[in-house]
Parts: C-alpha cells; sequence; structure tokens
C-alpha cells in the first residue's frame, strides 16, 4: 500500500480531509489546489448541529453522522500536529419570538436524540431566557437549548489538515491542475507538467465541472454565493452558542475574542462572482439585528464570500464517486456539499479514503 500514490484536487475540507484520511491509512499522498478566490471553506460559518434540519432519510443520517465524527477527528488531527482547528462545543440555540414555531423543531429533536447521543441535552427556554446564553438576542425570543451545538473554524481547520498531511508525509502544491485523456489513460498536469498518480480524487468544489470538463465528464454541482459577515463585540464570546432563528437560514455564532459571525446569503444563479455586494450586506445585517438588536454597535470586521458548491440533485446529497475513465488512472469525485461541507466533509472525506485504499 506504502507503493500507492494517489493525487487530490483540491484542498478545501472535503480534499484536504480526503488526503488526509489516505495519508494516515500509509497512502503516497499529493495535493493540488490552485488557491483560487472564493473558497467555500475559507469563508464557512462552521456550525456543527445538524439535528434540527427539516430533511429525514440519507441525506440527515450523512449530517448527523459528520457530527458524531468530530470528536475522534479532531483527535486525530492533534495526534498529528493539528492541535487547535478551532472546533467547540458550545451549545446552540433555536429562537422564535413565537413559542409555538419552536414545537414542530422540539419535537424533531427529540424523535432524533435516542439515535444521536452527541446531541445532549434538549431544553425548552422562556421568553428571553436565551439572552443569559447570548446575551445580545432580542428579549422577546423563546428559545430551545440543544447542548452538542458546536462550531469550527473553517480557516484552521484546513490549515491544521495541510500540516498534518505533510506531517505524514504528503505533498501539497499549489498550481492549476488539469486532467487529459491519453491512449494510456488519465494524465495530470500541474501548471502544464505531468504529475503521476496511481489514482485520482477530484474534490474541486465549485469548480469541480471545469477540472473534469477535458475528460469530457460533468456532475450536478454549480456555485452558490454566500456572504458572510464577521463583526467585533466587546465582550467574552468564548462560550456563546450559535444562533439560528426557526424557518430562517441565516445565523450567528461566536468565536473568541468577540467576534460574531452573521450569514448569510444563498444567491442561487451566481456564477463565480466573488464581490461584496450592497445588497448581500443589507440582507446579511438586517436578519442579524432583527434577532440580535444589541449587535447594533459592533464593529464590522469584513466581510466574507464563498461560493458553495451546491449539488443540483433532489436528495441535496454530495457527489462522491467513481467515474468510467478506465481502469489505468482509477477517477474518483467528491464535490456539491453545499453549505454543510465544514459538518460532512471530514466524515465523507475519511470514508472516501478507506473506498480507495480497498480499491488499489
Amino acid at each position: 500500500m506504502s507503493a500507492a500514490r494517489v493525487v487530490v484536487v483540491g484542498a478545501g475540507v472535503a480534499g484536504a480531509a480526503t488526503a488526509f484520511g489516505l495519508a494516515r491509512r500509509g497512502v503516497a499522498v499529493e495535493l493540488v489546489d490552485a488557491g483560487l478566490t472564493g473558497r467555500a471553506t475559507d469563508a464557512g460559518a462552521g456550525i456543527i448541529q445538524p439535528w434540527t434540519v427539516s430533511r429525514d432519510g440519507a441525506f440527515y443520517e450523512l449530517y448527523s453522522a459528520g457530527a458524531a465524527f468530530y470528536p475522534s477527528f479532531v483527535a486525530a488531527l492533534a495526534e498529528h500536529g493539528a492541535p487547535d482547528v478551532g472546533y467547540r462545543r458550545v451549545g446552540s440555540l433555536v429562537v422564535s419570538a413565537d413559542p409555538g414555531a419552536l414545537d414542530e423543531v422540539e419535537s424533531r429533536l427529540l424523535s432524533r436524540a435516542p439515535d444521536a447521543p452527541e446531541m445532549g441535552a434538549v431544553q425548552r427556554l422562556g421568553r428571553g431566557e436565551a439572552l443569559t446564553r447570548f446575551p445580545l438576542l432580542d428579549p422577546t425570543n423563546h428559545g430551545i437549548w440543544i447542548e452538542g451545538g458546536g462550531r469550527v473554524d473553517g480557516r484552521l481547520l484546513r490549515a491544521g489538515l495541510l500540516a498534518a498531511i505533510e506531517k505524514l508525509g504528503g505533498v501539497v502544491h499549489t498550481g492549476g491542475a488539469g486532467l487529459e485523456a491519453t491512449d494510456s489513460g488519465i494524465r495530470l498536469l500541474l501548471d502544464g507538467t505531468p504529475l503521476a498518480a496511481d489514482a485520482i480524487v477530484v474534490a474541486a468544489g465549485a469548480w469541480t465541472n471545469s477540472v473534469l470538463a477535458p475528460l469530457g465528464f460533468s456532475v450536478p454541482v454549480e456555485a452558490q454565493k454566500g456572504q458572510i459577515m464577521h463583526l467585533h463585540v466587546e465582550a467574552d464570546t468564548s462560550g456563546w452558542p450559535v444562533v439560528h432563528r426557526v424557518s430562517s437560514s441565516h445565523y450567528l455564532l461566536a468565536f473568541d475574542g468577540g467576534r460574531i459571525v452573521a450569514g448569510a446569503t444563498r444567491e442561487f444563479g451566481s456564477g463565480f462572482d466573488t464581490r461584496v455586494t450592497a445588497f448581500g450586506t443589507q440582507e446579511v445585517l438586517q436578519n442579524a439585528l432583527s434577532v440580535a438588536p444589541g449587535l447594533a454597535n459592533a464593529a464590522v470586521i469584513e466581510t466574507r464570500v464563498g461560493l458553495r458548491p451546491l449539488t443540483l440533485e433532489h436528495d441535496q446529497l454530495p457527489t462522491v464517486t467513481r467515474l468510467d475513465a478506465g481502469d489505468a488512472v482509477p477517477l474518483w469525485v467528491n464535490a456539491g456539499f453545499g453549505a454543510g461541507g465544514l459538518t460532512m466533509g471530514p466524515v465523507v472525506g475519511d470514508r472516501l479514503a478507506e473506498e480507495i485504499v480497498g480499491a488499489l
């Protein structure tokens, strides 16, 4: 197995987690990334709380498995030289001014709790009680407290994965990856120079189809723009929870040092536009201030823009599959996580690594 060499194209969470999974199974790994602006991992909020999602079936099972995998995943990273990726179980809140609007969420959580012990305790909070956990919230809100909710810093996670891969003997390249079909099979090029591989994984996020196009392949993934604002408040925010408003895709979460993250837009048909726009800024701020008016005097640090690799499949599952590209150099794809990449990416990458090892 040590002689096998796998090249992974894309160093966001999906690609880096796959490469880490391969490296710690003894595979020689090379990771290639073009460093394009708009990588979803770098902008993602990092919420690890899948249990309130309304979708059932395979999507929920994968989402929940992602959260369950995190403690062992973070421990493995620490073992290989990446002790801090910003992961912490800080709890999460679902809030609404209408207590009745929380009933369905509470029922869903309680029905899932027996199969998801990592969810922890679920507690109903009366009007104003959520303020004790996130002091900037509208005091008229009722809430549901979910003990096991967590968050991770996407940039720290990616950096930790790359460091661990290199510590395990892997190689990380910055440059453009290209694929071409030859008489003897697929060939991978790094900035035009051939790079030897016994297998290839394309995990290039929103750019996956651009990488696959020379081979005539495509997968049901397109870019979806998300604008996410980072604010600063003068408070100890290290233990503040994730906040969701019921029936909304917008959220708040806190990191150490007074940093509050407010997001996010979901801009369908955005293409590869990475501009911060007036409309996106208005949408994020309007939603943030409506749920947490105490943010009115927060300082604006930055707005990050990420291009989520949005799956176009009805089941919303990512595309994780081996393509029929001949047997000389097997080719896998790992893409299409949408807004769930930081939750699902690590467990899917590890599972794919195991599959690849079994196939080589």
